[in-house]
């Protein structure tokens, strides 16, 4: 748990173990995008058009638009509000696969957090596999470098703030029993072998104010 304005930790249990990361890169992955929105290198309304075999497992909202496809924007609200694993890959290749994420990663400062795989392979939470893993620690800091320093815009902080409030697949865990008047933004993950974990923004009076980075394997 970290304070999303100081970054100081709150509280911390084994913050610094490798977890897998599973759908809570989809908020990182969109960072990366608007990175690229904000250097002049992408635009939220270019449309991208695919086909039936770029699709995997669990697209419920890439499914539906083989015909018309879907733009950057609209995919990074798929991938983070719905989950949407082909959304991910489509973006993925966008930023330069796990490879490039990576690299955004180590550009922003934080050198421990790594993708290797696409969905839905990233997701197989091997015991003591590295490939696809990050820390709570490191989680927590990259996302207050997104939400809160100048690598995005403050355009750009409000609308993957706001992907995140939008959350639509993560009722079961921290927003079912939040306290009323409560701030929420969160992206949850699920993998493999009982793994699961959320990133959240959270605060009351509905004022972010703290960032809460959950692993489980």
């Amino acid at each position: 748990e970290m304070d999303l304005a100081s970054g100081r930790t709150l509280t911390a249990w084994r913050a610094d173990e490798r977890f897998p990361m599973m759908s809570t890169f989809k908020v990182v992955l969109c960072g990366a995008v608007l990175a690229r929105v904000d250097a002049g290198d992408e635009q939220l309304e270019r449309k991208i058009h695919y086909r039936q075999q770029d699709l995997v497992d669990y697209s419920p909202v890439s499914e539906k638009h083989l015909a018309d496809g879907m733009t950057v924007g609209e995919l990074c609200a798929a991938a983070i509000t719905m989950s949407d694993n082909s959304a991910a890959n489509l973006l993925l290749a966008t930023v330069g696969g796990p490879a490039g994420l990576t690299a955004f990663l180590r550009q922003i400062g934080d050198n421990v957090t790594r993708l290797d795989r696409w969905e839905t392979e990233l997701n197989e939470a091997l015991p003591g596999d590295a490939r696809d893993t990050t820390t709570p620690a490191s989680m927590a800091a990259t996302l207050r470098k997104l939400l809160t320093s100048q690598r995005l815009s403050a355009r750009s902080q409000r609308q993957l703030l706001q992907w995140m409030v939008d959350d639509r697949v993560a009722g079961p865990l921290i927003r079912s029993v939040l306290p009323a008047g409560w701030f929420i933004a969160d992206k949850t993950g699920a993998g493999e072998r009982g793994a699961r974990g959320i990133v959240a923004l959270l605060g009351p009076n509905n004022k972010a104010e703290r960032i809460v980075v959950i692993y489980l394997r």
